[in-house]
């Protein structure tokens, strides 16, 4: 009888810690109910949109929901501050520097990946300028009667803007009296396409990675380093977070510490996109399916919200299974 009773306390015991370690694995796995909506900024620029889409495809895989606002770059800040957005994909650095840094030194924002290195940001011109003489940033004091004293830049409030408004008030290009052209991406790029056609002068600001460097043949102009940084504003794209987001939504906080992207994914998706007219989510499902050991490097350690490893879960979605 004291052996049987024995026995029985050691199987309750065993049946006790099995449950325990359920319960453990349980708890790791269950993130807050919040974590499941993900609050992602889209600033208009075709960069982020693909990025976002590809992140958006991975996050549905998971069993997420992405929810992407068009806001601009210092409302997105603002966002993220007030904890009305959980990620954003385009901390441009060093343009976007100025902006930024307050909120980081506050530690309303967390950076937490460098998502894109090899990128680049400044201002630009077709090649038949450069051909004719404009190569640097002094060059076009010399010659600012054929721009119309004009330099083109994206949506009002863009760091980038800010930086060119910087430039022009500390008299960077000289005396002549330039004025900054405020639109959108895509107002830029029509006036852009205008003046290539007619073969006019422009400049206005350029970037990699974008279809604008194999559609149009451009030369990014040297020199700007004060304003845009070094080696032909030479940039690295940041991923930031709302504080605290790290720590409430660990598993989402892995995946995007480790979404890595090149530009040579991202200009191919954008060409799907704009050439091909492919939807965003689409056109970001072709690309993820045709890089699987980039696919696997972001899931390395990820779970879907419920749990389960993430890896198969995404492979099965771009499987169309």
């Amino acid at each position: 009888m004291e052996r049987q009773c024995s026995a029985a306390i050691r199987i309750g015991a065993a049946f006790a810690a099995a449950a325990c370690l359920i319960g453990a694995q349980a708890a790791h796995a269950a993130e807050p109910q919040t974590c499941r909506d993900v609050r992602m900024a889209a600033p208009g620029w075709t960069d982020i949109d693909a990025t976002n889409a590809m992140a958006g495809v991975v996050l549905t895989a998971l069993g997420y929901r992405q929810d992407v606002s068009n806001l601009s770059v210092p409302i997105t800040y603002q966002g993220l501050k007030k904890g009305q957005v959980d990620v954003f994909l385009g901390n441009w650095m060093p343009a976007q520097g100025p902006l930024v840094k307050p909120f980081v030194d506050a530690r309303a924002i967390d950076v937490l990946h460098a998502n894109l290195s090899g990128a680049k940001f400044t201002l630009a011109v077709p090649d038949y300028v450069a051909a004719a003489g404009v190569r640097t940033f002094a060059d076009l004091e010399r010659h600012a009667s054929r721009f119309d004293g004009k330099i083109y830049g994206i949506e009002p409030g863009a760091p980038a803007n800010q930086n060119i408004r910087r430039m022009l008030a500390d008299h960077a290009l000289g005396p002549a009296n330039w004025a900054l052209v405020e639109s959108s991406e895509t107002g830029m790029l029509t006036q852009v396409e205008r003046a290539v056609r007619d073969r006019r002068w422009i400049v206005f600001l350029g970037w990699e990675p974008h279809l604008m460097n194999t559609k149009f043949h451009l030369t990014y102009l040297a020199g700007g380093d004060t304003y845009f940084g070094p080696n032909y504003g030479g940039a690295t794209v940041n991923t930031v977070a709302r504080a605290g987001f790290a720590d409430q939504c660990a598993n989402l906080a892995r995946l995007f510490r480790q979404m890595t992207f090149t530009v040579d994914i991202e200009n191919r998706m954008i060409a799907d996109m704009l050439n091909n007219k492919t939807p965003a989510p689409l056109a970001a499902q072709h690309a993820l399916k045709a890089e699987p050991s980039l696919v696997a490097g972001w899931l390395d350690g990820v779970t879907t919200a419920a749990g389960a490893p993430g890896l198969p879960a995404v492979r099965a979605a771009l499987d169309g299974r």
